[in-house]
This record gives structure tokens, sequence and C-alpha cells, in this order.
């Protein structure tokens, strides 16, 4: 995969020439008030035997857009006292909550872990599609295209919200050290979370982020979930493609990005075929809170892949979002 984007130089300065919608907020406000009228607390259920003797695995369920039930797993230190930083994890594209051994790295390094299915991309949380609009083209990114209330990012967008107040309703959770972190779909969830919740979280690891700058993905991208976007503007919305971008925007992590304030480490690679390098610079250079990039030059789309975790967890220490470091 060849340098296909913007020289580093240029990314850094690189500005995207789009506002948000006038009615985002008041849009963002009436989606999670008809979520919050369903404010029943999370169910905790603990795994029996599952043969891991450092870490406890539980099954958590949550209610999610209009209240409907969101699975995720919840794995922490075993034995742990006292309230701990936590970790709440979003996920790529097409990527359910997997199994609890999938997800040890961060209870390895002292966290509590929250990881949260995406409704209708794995297995444990179904989606009820709603309104007009039907899945035009494989994959989730042209599910309601023909209004935003009736999106599926919408839906997804509010279930990662609303697992921020699961969090905090968990008394072994520290409230004040909640940090959301994803890659891919699950970096630009993140980043969407920040922007809607604000104090409510203290960090965002951000990787690889998708959901940003739908317009230049559409035209810069070669691989990934664009191309669903590409292929319906090229069937659905030839001679008017506003009509797509225009409910697109309301789930874009450019607006996210700029109504977030807690700190933030993003990272990008400058090879990255499916959410290309412009796509990321574009919400990083709108972030609102005080905000770092990791760039790996020669990666593609899977960053730096194992060197990520170090990365991560230095940062987490020295923005005091550490188990054992107070606050």
């Amino acid at each position: 995969m060849p340098f296909t984007d913007l020289p580093l130089d240029q990314l850094r300065a690189f500005q995207a020439d789009m506002s948000a919608p006038v009615d985002f907020d008041a849009f963002w406000k009436e989606s999670l008030a008809l979520s919050y009228a369903s404010a029943d607390a999370p169910t905790v259920t603990p795994l029996r035997d599952t043969l891991l003797t450092t870490v406890e695995a539980a099954d958590v369920r949550f209610p999610g857009w209009r209240g409907q039930p969101v699975a995720a797993w919840l794995v922490r230190p075993a034995g742990a006292d006292g309230p701990l930083p936590t970790v709440i994890t979003y996920l790529g594209y097409g990527c359910g909550r997997g199994l609890p051994t999938d997800h040890l790295l961060f209870p390895s390094a002292g966290y509590i872990q929250l990881i949260v299915d995406s409704r209708g991309q794995g297995h444990d949380t179904p989606d009820q599609e709603e309104g007009d609009a039907p899945q035009w083209v494989g994959g989730f990114m042209t599910r309601g295209m023909g209004d935003p209330r009736h999106h599926y990012y919408r839906r997804l967008i509010t279930d990662c919200v609303r697992a921020v107040d699961a969090a905090r309703a968990l008394p072994y959770v520290d409230t004040h050290r909640i940090v959301v972190q994803g890659g891919s779909q699950g970096g630009g969830l993140a980043l969407a979370v920040a922007g809607l919740v604000g104090d409510r979280v203290a960090g965002v690891l951000a990787d690889v982020p998708f959901l940003c700058h739908f317009r230049r993905g559409a035209t810069v991208a070669t691989e990934g979930p664009y191309a669903e976007l590409v292929q319906y503007l090229r069937r659905h919305t030839r001679d008017d493609p506003e009509r797509a971008f225009g409910t697109l925007d309301y789930f874009d992590g450019l607006h996210f990005a700029a109504r977030a304030s807690a700190p933030a480490l993003f990272s990008v690679g400058l090879m990255d075929p499916v959410c290309p390098p412009s796509t990321v610079y574009a919400a990083f250079n709108r972030y609102a809170g005080r905000a770092a990039m990791k760039v790996w030059p020669y990666a593609d789309h899977g960053g730096g892949q194992g060197s990520t975790p170090p990365e991560q967890l230095r940062w987490l220490r020295d923005e005091g979002l550490s188990p054992g470091v107070g606050r």
C-alpha cells in the first residue's frame, strides 16, 4: 500500500471545511433523552469456571437505545479492593464482544474493563431497524440513510453513551477515572461519547478512528466500510449526494471532537487505506480538549499493532489514570 494521502506536514495543518448541522446538539439531546427514560441499573452475572486465576469476568446487561438491552463483558483484576480506574472499550466494524479471554490486557495492568457489544454486529445484542430506510448496501453505514432519526449510528452511539452510565453505577468503578477506548469504529465511538458526556469521562484512547470526515473518507479510502457509502452514493443519490452526507453529518467524529474536553491520545497509520490519515487528522485538529497524536509512519489500518498497548499504558500513567495513582 503506497502513501496515497497528504504528506505529514499537510496533515498536521489539515482542516475540514464543514460545519455541524444547526440542530446537532438538539438532535443528540433528544436522542439521549429517549433512552434516559429507561434508567434500569445494569445487571451483573459473574462467570464461573473461566479457568482464569488473575482476573474475574462477568456478563453485564444494561439499557441502551430506548431501553433495549446491550450486552457487555466486565473483566477486572481478581480480588482487587477499592474503586479502580476503568476502561470502556468500543469495538471495530463488524465485531461483537467476543469472549472475556479476548480482553485481558487492561485487567492485567490493574484496570477494570467494560467491553461493549455493538448492536447487530455481534451475537449478543440484536439491532431492531426502524423507520423508512432499509439496509441498502451490506454492512451498517447505510442503515437509515433517509433520515438521521432512523440511522443505525444513532442507536449505536446512544448505546455507547449509556455504557458510561452503566459503568458509573458499579460500586468498584472509580467514577473520576473512566476512559473510553477503541480502534477504528471503536475509536470513532469513543470520540462520539467524549463529545456527548463531557467530564463524565477522564480520558480518550482513539486508535486509527473511523466515522470521521465521511466526505473525505468516501473519496480517499480504498478499502473498508467507506466503500459501502460509495456504493450507496453511486446507486441511490447520483445527482444529490448531499442528501446522504446530510444524514451522516449527525454522526461525524469531527463534530463530536469539537465538543470533547477529556485528554485524548489519538493514533494514525500514514499508509492506512481504510481510515485515511487525513480523516483522522480532521478530527484531531478539531479536538477541543488536550490531545496527542501517535504517528505510525508505515502502518496500515493495524496502526502500531503490538506496540500500541505500551503507548496507551504510558499515556494513562502520565495522565494520572493508572491504578495506584492518586487523583
